[in-house]
């Protein structure tokens, strides 16, 4: 690159990057969001108005990579179990979303604008897509993507972008123009797409896998970015070749290392690239928009954009009420996906070389798209008192923040508030970390201070202090905590301790080989507590008592060892039925009723 091009690139990116820190900084004390604030001030720098900086479309091509950035880490936190789980949504209320919502948009632009049928298939079918890129970062500012309604949203979201090769096979079969004749056909596309998907799984277990690993034992840091890097771009440069959409092949890589150890580190490295890359894309976006077109036509444009939004949310409404969502879920998936996305620039690009759409068309459309992108933030701001049962103000919370505590915990529920209470009477500093917004309230009634945050990110755990802690302690509910994630925790943050608490024996011989320092089961304890109270409670003498203890704890560590080594839950099962040579015989009077505060639990915080 000359000195002179490299000095005006340089001079185009700072009042760029200028102009987006302020306006970003204004929308989001407004509470709109920073999508809006990327919008206005890329018209504002843009050719339309203050001409600061030029060549819109060349750093469009560059922000594309941060969709691509930015399905490769929604990837990443999907594992092909967690994908199965959401099949129903993916391919049941994905595909009704898309079919009814191209549909009923198409029907609009026919009968209310006059145009042909093709046209209006052509410019429907596009506006049938929502902003991944848009709708995504909501979910994730919120801490709403890994709640159901997330997955939800987040299922629609994929399989739109899933839905990207047959819409281009669609418009191929439309074109008007000879030389699209000698086109690949859909069928080759579908077939494309199915031996891209496949090669990009098998690369992963073979290719990148092995080399994560190598990397790792190095332990250098900066090459697992370039890995990471070089993993989304020869993904999506491979699904591009094929004439395929590249953040689908981004995210196929993502999936593909969702189970590796190697994720969570992965995930921490590649965000800043994808927040700034995302941010270029939305600015790209606003440079672009025609303020020509809309001021030609500003009725038509503001019309078709309300026309747009108000028939999408009402058809997702309606599919939400139909795969039994509450109303107000309901309601706030469809005004959250109502906006169109950035694929149908692609799309609208590919319509006008196929001849199916004027110019002026595509002009007229594009500024349609964005002045709906433009409208989600203040519709979610304007209807969040009628969603306020399922929209709460996640992103108000505070996050954690490293205060040297000496014990990091994660999960505050009943099992973790026992843990921390423990810890702090020895005069162990603790930090805590939840994302159950209303237990972080009730928590905080009883003086404990409760960080908003999800636990199982190596960021936020970096964030939270766990490169000083001595102590980390997942005591998270369910089955929430992976072998992976012990294995990467580990990874980052060698000198502390890792402690798990295990949903049951299933999970326990999940994370069998894991450099936790302990595994305990949740109920252990508190079943075994009960057993003895309940012998006392018809008369059984305290030495049977323990000795039944000891028999059963003996019993139980052996076979969870032959379990551990067999990988098998059903290995030694005949083991459970042994009794004692001396059982139940060994009793004393019926002793007198323990107090009520000696047996119940006490769960407040």
């Amino acid at each position: 690159m000359e000195h002179g091009a490299a000095h005006n690139y340089v001079a185009e990116y700072a009042p760029l990057l200028g102009f987006a820190l302020v306006f970003v900084l204004i929308f989001r004390r407004l509470g709109l969001g920073a999508t809006l604030g990327y919008l206005v001030a890329g018209a504002l720098v843009g050719p339309q108005l203050l001409d600061l900086v030029g060549d819109a479309e060349s750093k469009m091509v560059i922000a594309e990579f941060g969709i691509a950035l930015l399905l490769f880490l929604v990837g990443l936190e999907l594992s092909p179990a967690r994908l199965w789980r959401m099949k129903q949504d993916i391919f049941g209320f994905g595909l009704l979303q898309v079919v009814l919502c191209g549909v009923a948009i198409s029907a609009v632009i026919a009968f209310g604008a006059g145009f042909s049928l093709a046209a209006a298939l052509a410019l429907g079918l596009p506006l049938a897509l929502s902003s991944t890129a848009q709708v995504l970062p909501m979910l994730q500012s919120a801490g709403r993507l890994r709640t159901p309604f997330g997955e939800r949203a987040f299922s629609i979201l994929l399989f739109q972008d899933l839905s990207i090769v047959p819409l281009i096979t669609i418009i191929a079969v439309m074109s008007r123009n000879p030389a699209d004749a000698g086109g690949p056909p859909g069928w080759l596309l579908g077939l494309y797409t199915v031996f891209a998907i496949t090669g990009l799984v098998l690369a992963g277990r073979y290719v990148l896998r092995p080399l994560f690993r190598l990397i790792g034992n190095w332990g250098e840091r900066e090459l697992f970015v370039f890995a990471g890097l070089f993993t989304v771009v020869a993904s999506a440069a491979l699904m591009q070749a094929l004439g395929l959409s590249p953040a689908l092949g981004a995210f196929v890589a993502g999936v593909m290392l969702a189970d590796s150890p190697y994720r969570h580190e992965l995930e921490a490295d590649i965000e800043p690239f994808r927040s700034i890359l995302l941010g270029l894309f939305f600015l790209s976006v606003g440079m672009l928009l025609d303020l020509s077109a809309i001021a030609e036509r500003p009725l038509f444009v503001v019309a078709m954009a309300l026309a747009l939004i108000v028939t999408k949310a009402v058809v997702i409404f309606g599919l939400g009420l139909a795969f039994r969502m509450g109303w107000r879920q309901a309601l706030g998936l469809g005004l959250l996906l109502s906006q169109g996305g950035e694929f149908a620039f692609v799309l609208f690009a590919q319509a006008q070389d196929a001849l199916l759409i004027a110019p002026e068309g595509v002009s007229v459309f594009s500024a349609v798209v964005t002045l709906s992108m433009a409208t989600t933030p203040f519709l979610m701001m304007l209807t969040r008192r009628f969603r306020a049962e399922e929209e709460r103000p996640q992103g108000e919370r505070e996050g954690p923040v490293a205060d040297g505590s000496n014990a990091l915990i994660v999960g505050y529920g009943r099992f973790g508030q026992t843990v921390g209470q423990m810890l702090n009477a020895q005069g162990i500093a603790v930090t805590l970390v939840d994302t159950d917004i209303e237990m972080i309230d009730v928590a905080g009634q009883f003086g404990a201070k409760v960080y908003y945050g999800d636990g199982t990110r190596i960021d936020l755990l970096r964030q939270a202090g766990a490169g000083e802690a001595e102590l980390i302690l997942f005591c998270l509910d369910q089955d929430q905590v992976s072998a992976d994630l012990v294995e990467a925790v580990h990874e980052a943050f060698p000198q502390a301790s890792i402690f798990v608490r295990a949903f049951d024996r299933r999970a326990l011989l999940k994370l069998k080989g894991t450099p936790a320092t302990a595994v305990v089961r949740e109920v252990l304890e508190s079943a075994i507590k009960m057993a003895r109270l309940a012998m006392e409670a018809v008369g059984v003498e305290p030495g049977e008592i323990d000795r039944s203890e000891d028999f059963y704890r003996q019993r139980d560590r052996e076979r969870l060892k032959i379990q551990l080594e067999a990988g098998d839950m059903l290995a030694a099962r005949e083991t459970i039925t042994q009794r004692p040579e001396l059982g139940f015989s060994a009793r004393r009077e019926k002793p007198e009723p323990l107090p009520s505060e000696e047996v119940v639990d006490d769960d407040r915080p």
